[in-house]
């Protein structure tokens, strides 16, 4: 295993991170489809992925209604000095109104839920889950601030905020002195590149980890699915019965035809290759892996060991290639005029 380092913060995380939607949820509506994996299972699971090198744990408040995270809890155990331990809140989390969103009330709630559940007095990274639209950002980045001082969470994230939204809440923590995020959970996939438009570049510029969840798409990139409908019934794709992220389909499946390809020349699985491609892209920090049985976690680790040729990636990126955005492809016309020919930047 390989290690990045989380943003500016100097904390080494593993290039792959383990995600716990799977855990719990067995009476679950949305869960039991997803996971519902039982204590002595997540125990499995989570010290399969230790001894591998995985170091980066992330789970969330609302995932099983808050089972994920007292499993995984029971699952580190003793090995809690070996995990960068990540959650999130900002999800419903209960019948009340406020029982989700970024409030200063809710994040002292939800923060003191979560320590109890983990059964560990700080968490690395805490995380907002996504955007809250009745909450000023102000607001919220100032108890987040308070839980970092207090001690109780090491450093601060964010998870499915848009560029602009980022690099406000930046603004305002460096503005006030305030801890700031330093990383940014997105999806990004071969199906879905649109966080190559803004939010790569703006985490370049930043310093911000980009941390992936929904490397395979829910399972589509995995190549278990076909083009006449008859899909693998295993897959959590088939369970939920549809596709949580969106994307074109039947590009989705010309992706998909070169995916076999390339793991074919490599001798590997579609989802080895699906992973090795967003870890040769630039920004990647970790790509959250997920899984209900152990084979299918053995083989997702197993594609830090995919070393994708040029022409693996040329191919790979041809195929799933986005289409360019204003105001992207006019700031692209104009920058090469802006360097003197034969000069090197």
């Amino acid at each position: 295993m390989k290690y990045r380092l989380l943003g500016r913060t100097g904390v080494w995380v593993s290039e792959l991170s383990l995600g716990t939607m799977t855990f719990g949820g067995a009476d679950h509506p949305v869960y039991s489809m997803i996971g519902a994996l039982g204590q002595a299972e997540v125990d499995r699971v989570v010290g399969t992925a230790l001894d591998a090198g995985i170091n980066f744990i992330d789970t969330a408040d609302a995932y099983a209604d808050g089972e994920s995270e007292q499993l995984l809890g029971q699952a580190i155990g003793k090995r809690r000095r070996d995990v960068v331990l990540a959650t999130k809140l900002m999800a419903p989390v209960g019948p009340g109104p406020n029982d989700q969103g970024l409030s200063r009330l809710h994040v002292a709630r939800a923060l003191e839920d979560s320590l109890r559940r983990l059964g560990t007095d700080y968490i690395d990274l805490y995380q907002i889950h996504n955007y809250d639209r009745v909450t000023p950002i102000e607001e919220t980045l100032g108890a987040l601030d308070d839980a970092v001082r207090q001690g109780k969470v090491r450093y601060i994230g964010a998870s499915n905020l848009a560029a602009w939204q980022m690099s406000k809440a930046l603004g305002i923590s460096a503005r006030h002195n305030q801890a700031g995020f330093v990383a940014n959970q997105i999806h990004y996939s071969l199906v879905s590149r649109d966080a190559e438009r803004d939010l790569v570049p703006m985490a370049e510029d930043a310093g911000l980890s980009l941390t992936v969840w929904s490397p395979l798409a829910s399972g589509f990139l995995s190549g278990k699915f076909t083009r006449d409908g008859v899909p693998d019934q295993d897959t959590r794709r088939a369970r939920v019965g549809g596709d949580f992220v969106q994307f074109d389909l039947d590009k989705g499946y010309r992706i998909v035809d070169v995916l076999r390809t390339v793991a074919a020349r490599h001798e590997v699985s579609p989802a080895r290759v699906a992973i090795a491609w967003l870890l040769a892209q630039r920004a990647v920090t970790s790509v959250i892996i997920g899984a209900r049985k152990l084979d299918q976690l053995a083989d997702n680790i197993a594609a830090v060991d995919v070393a994708l040729t040029e022409q693996d990636l040329a191919e790979l990126d041809a195929v799933s290639a986005p289409p360019v955005a204003y105001p992207n492809w006019i700031q692209d016309a104009f920058a090469p005029s802006r360097i003197p020919a034969g000069s090197v930047v």
